[in-house]
């Protein structure tokens, strides 16, 4: 799902009724979108009430399982919207075919920059390694997938009751981060037993060896199988884990979570990809449109106008927190990729990068200079000087809010003798700490369907270690 929004300070603009000439230019955008080389499936385009493009943004899909927490999201991008701050323009869904909801209140000119962006999407997304690998596990009709999904868990609720299914939902969104995407979608348990040893091999070689003396020779197993450890070893697809080891939980339980972490894979790309996504689309909508020569003047100066507002280096939206607009630095990436290597290979990066290699690989020393991403200092009136050039400092600046999908990493270490669940927080390789109070009110959802005691070893700010523990509520206790 990719959720367009425009700068703090762009007001909507108002229309009483869509512009009938935008939907015979479709086709049109869709003609010179192929013969420039956009590879994409079919997408479908529908307008809709921005109310419902505020839900779409906030669920992720246009239909998906009900829960408190997207109720507090809604607020927020309400408040954001009647502030001015954020606006949607369009939602993309990638699939075959793709989806896009646009709103009702863009103006046709608006409207055809939103269809060649919605195009660049899609080439992307059918393209692009980890999109395809989603697309191939999770399959290409999410939408509908996800609306089973929220019909599933709608019967739960007739027959387990809210607060039931309420509590399970609290520990699977609280989770949804926590997913092994190395793993398969659909992953078999571990082995029950230990696995024997291979059979010694048959070269001269390894006889020999073996022949050497007793500390060489392989010991032969002896007695009855021994039963392997769960986990085997450190798990971090909580998901997974939980919904195939939990000592008691029920199958409706177990489906509720194997939903939540399903939906996950197909959001993965979507954050993992997304200045590499957006600027790739900007990229696109801009150069469709001086292609355009089938536009009236009119709608195409409206157009470019639009695309300045999208592509400012000022972030909006979901975006406040970062230091710059992931649409300008990937469009401006793009821009110098193509300029310097050709659309030949900027299409083989977007067929094979994420984030991490393309902002790694691809913002230079001078761009980055050139887009002013370095901290400046200086008197007010007065020159700037550059206070640091450290490009890889830079580059972990703008990639540390994406590493482990975005959540702490934490996995599951052991289940005790008594059922007991012990999770353990990389925090070395993480290099970020927890909020203690946040960790254990995740902690409590989680003990509510292990229905056994949870603990969480991780460091305080000190860098102490701490245990943080809870109880199921049959048996809460201070901790």
């Amino acid at each position: 799902m990719t959720a367009h929004t425009n700068p703090p300070g762009t007001m909507p603009t108002t229309s009483a009724s869509l512009a009938e000439d935008w939907r015979t230019q479709v086709s049109n955008i869709e003609q010179l979108a192929r013969a420039q080389g956009l590879k994409y499936h079919p997408v479908e385009f529908e307008v809709v009430p921005e109310s419902f493009m505020t839900e779409i943004a906030i669920y992720g899909l246009p239909v998906r399982m009900p829960h408190w927490s997207f109720g507090v999201r809604y607020i927020y991008q309400l408040i954001q919207h009647r502030m001015g701050l954020s606006r949607l323009f369009e939602v993309v869904f990638p699939g075959n075919p793709g989806r896009a909801y646009l709103a009702k209140s863009n103006s046709a000119a608006e409207n055809v920059l939103v269809t060649a962006h919605v195009l660049g999407h899609a080439d992307f997304s059918a393209n692009n390694i980890l999109f395809r690998r989603s697309q191939e596990q999770v399959g290409e009709h999410i939408v509908e997938q996800a609306a089973a999904h929220a019909r599933q868990i709608g019967m739960a609720i007739e027959e387990h009751g809210l607060e039931r299914v309420e509590a399970v939902l609290d520990a699977a969104l609280a989770l949804e981060q926590h997913i092994d995407v190395d793993q398969a979608l659909r992953r078999p348990r571990y082995p029950e037993l230990v696995p024997e040893r291979a059979p010694l091999a048959s070269d001269e070689f390894s006889q020999r060896f073996a022949a050497l003396g007793p500390d060489t020779a392989r010991k032969q197993s002896t007695g009855p199988a021994k039963r392997a450890p769960v986990p085997p070893h450190p798990e971090k697809d909580l998901l997974w884990f939980i919904a195939h080891y939990a000592p008691e939980m029920e199958p409706w339980e177990r489906d509720i979570f194997l939903a939540v972490r399903e939906e996950s894979f197909y959001f993965y790309p979507v954050f993992a990809c997304q200045i590499m996504n957006e600027g790739w689309a900007s990229y696109w909508h801009a150069r469709l449109l001086r292609e355009a020569d089938f536009l009236p003047q009119s709608a195409y100066v409206d157009a470019i106008k639009c695309h300045s507002d999208v592509v400012r280096p000022t972030a909006s939206g979901d975006n406040v927190s970062l230091s710059t607009n992931p649409y300008h630095l990937g469009f401006s990436i793009w821009e110098k990729i193509v300029e310097r290597d050709g659309l030949e290979q900027a299409r083989r990066i977007m067929c094979e990068d994420d984030d991490f290699a393309f902002v790694r690989n691809h913002l230079t020393l001078d761009l980055a200079n050139e887009l002013k991403l370095f901290r400046y200092k200086g008197p007010a009136g007065g020159t700037l000087t550059v206070q640091e050039m450290d490009l890889p400092a830079l580059h972990e600046a703008l990639l540390a809010p994406k590493y482990g999908f975005g959540a702490p990493t934490v996995s599951a270490a052991r289940i005790h003798v008594d059922g007991k669940l012990e999770l353990s927080h990389d925090h070395v390789t993480d290099g970020r700490g927890l909020d203690p109070e946040r960790a254990r009110r995740v902690l409590e959802y989680v003990a509510r369907v292990w229905r056994r005691p949870v603990t969480l070893m991780t460091i305080d700010s000190d860098g102490r270690t701490m245990e943080i523990a809870v109880a199921p509520p049959a048996q809460l206790s201070t901790v």
